[in-house]
């Protein structure tokens, strides 16, 4: 097992009446993280600022990871600040998308990964049929273009991003090169 989630909160289509189960989960599942040290992969949806008080409140896991980023550079600022990881769906294509990509500019190279599991954020050419993993090198392209760097030296980072926080699959962990 490399990781407690997804877990956090979605206040979507969730009331009052259903918050404080969340809640209780959400940091139930913090507490886990942090016994076990394991990754924590955190859903976000329309709770912003209730899931970065709640880690706050109660202590992030050493690796916190907000799976389909979703906030704004403001958010994103203070996300790297406190070194969790931000991991950007085919949605950061979107032409509406302009929070995304003002989040990813301002975080820092070693705190981005990219989506694998975001079933219905599929990038552009393909939004709106089904998303899968062979379509990362899309997102991780459209990235690379927004940040003007090499694709190459971006997928080096992300991979080694992802040993950080997940461990590594090899014997030898890929470093990207200075």
């Amino acid at each position: 097992m490399r990781a407690i989630g997804e877990t956090g909160l979605d206040f979507f289509r969730t009331d009052e009446s259903g918050r404080a189960a969340q809640f209780r989960s959400f940091e139930a599942h913090i507490a886990m993280a942090k016994r076990h040290d394991l990754a924590m992969q955190i859903h976000d949806r329309d709770a912003h600022a209730e899931v970065i008080d709640t880690l706050l409140r109660v202590g992030a896991p050493e690796r916190t990871v907000f799976h389909c980023f979703s906030g704004d550079a403001e958010m994103a600022t203070l996300c790297a600040d406190h070194g969790w990881y931000l991991s950007f769906a085919g949605t950061v294509t979107f032409r509406n998308a302009a929070n995304l990509r003002e989040a990813l500019s301002v975080i820092p190279r070693d705190r981005i990964l990219v989506e694998t599991d975001a079933p219905f954020l599929t990038p552009t050419p393909f939004r709106g049929r089904p998303n899968s993993p062979y379509l990362i090198p899309i997102t991780l392209r459209a990235m690379a273009e927004h940040l003007e760097t090499d694709v190459t030296a971006l997928a080096a980072h992300v991979t080694a991003n992802t040993e950080r926080v997940y461990g590594s699959w090899d014997d030898e962990p890929v470093e990207p090169s200075r």
